[in-house]
């Protein structure tokens, strides 16, 4: 029995932490900036290399103990510390690390940094420093305050879903945010147009409504009181030595019904008296004689003072 519990453990653990690592596999490298003169600045107020990490999952990420390194023979470079509740990423959110080479300074401060003007690899590895997560490659050619980004949050693995960004109207810079800025809806563009009124909507509101309503009605109301005759049923059985399952439907004895249960409750109400008469009439009496320690014989002379 106890090599049962203890491979059930073991099974239940393994499950787990593969599905920790599974779900880590969703994070990605989503933007960097090489050389950054007078962009973002870090939360010390300096401009700082900077790497944009994104969750591409639908589910919150713990990235505690996965590891970023600028050197694919170091893959251990700088793990990222545990402790700190802002390295769980929520679902579909991103985080920003600083290539500052100076880790003293916080959790998301790297102990490497970036060299403008040549290729720049970047990898994550999982917290076995085995296992690659996600790598991209920064071109040399990228110039100062500029991107690499994915054209895509967390989307497409090639060079071609990457794109130079330059900080102009349609190629803006995001860290910290959507590289798509989204400020349209699709879904409200089309009830626009095809119910501009808005009368579709409100009969698909109330179907739903009613439709709650009924579906309420009929699993709560009906299915209760159900129940509850059941039960009643039962325990009247049993006060007559019967049982329900040894007995044929027809057999049974019948449901009190709600007047004759309101008719008994009546009966004793009447016979016993049991219940108390209540008034809301507050009456309040004042005390004649008021009390005073000073007065209380209690503080007095027990006996003539002798001289």
């Amino acid at each position: 029995m106890k090599k049962r519990i203890l491979l059930l453990l073991v099974a239940v653990i393994t499950l787990s932490a593969a599905s920790y690592a599974q779900g880590r596999r969703g994070l990605r490298i989503n933007e960097v900036m090489v050389q950054n003169d007078n962009n973002y600045v870090d939360d010390y107020g300096l401009h700082h290399a900077w790497i944009e990490l994104f969750n591409s999952t639908y589910a919150p990420m713990e990235i505690s103990s996965v590891y970023l390194t600028n050197n694919p023979d170091k893959p251990k470079m700088y793990p990222v510390p545990l402790g700190d509740v802002n390295t769980e990423i929520p679902p579909r959110q991103h985080v920003v690390f600083w290539a500052d080479g100076e880790p003293n300074k916080g959790t998301f401060h790297l102990s490497f940094e970036l060299e403008p003007g040549q290729d720049n690899w970047i990898g994550i590895y999982d917290a076995n420093g085995v296992t690659l997560i996600d790598s991209i490659t920064i071109p040399a050619s990228l110039e100062a305050n500029t991107t690499y980004a994915r054209k895509v949050d967390g989307a497409g693995s090639g060079a071609e879903a990457w794109e130079v960004r330059d900080g102009s109207d349609l190629l803006y810079i995001t860290p910290s945010s959507n590289n798509i800025i989204i400020d349209t809806n699709s879904k409200v563009e089309m009830f626009a147009e095809t119910d501009g009124h808005g009368f579709g909507l409100s009969i698909m509101a109330m179907c739903i409504v009613f439709s709650a309503l009924l579906l309420l009605s009929l699993c709560c109301f009906y299915g209760i009181s159900r129940i509850g005759a059941r039960i009643s049923q039962t325990n009247k059985a049993r006060s007559q030595g019967l049982e329900t399952k040894a007995l044929a439907k027809e057999e049974r004895p019948a449901h009190d019904s709600g007047e004759e249960i309101a008719a008994i409750v009546m009966a004793l109400h009447e016979h016993l008296n049991t219940h108390d008469k209540e008034s809301t009439i507050l009456t309040i009496n004042k005390v004649r004689k008021s009390y005073s320690p000073w007065s209380s014989k209690i503080y007095g002379l027990r006996e003539i003072p002798r001289r």
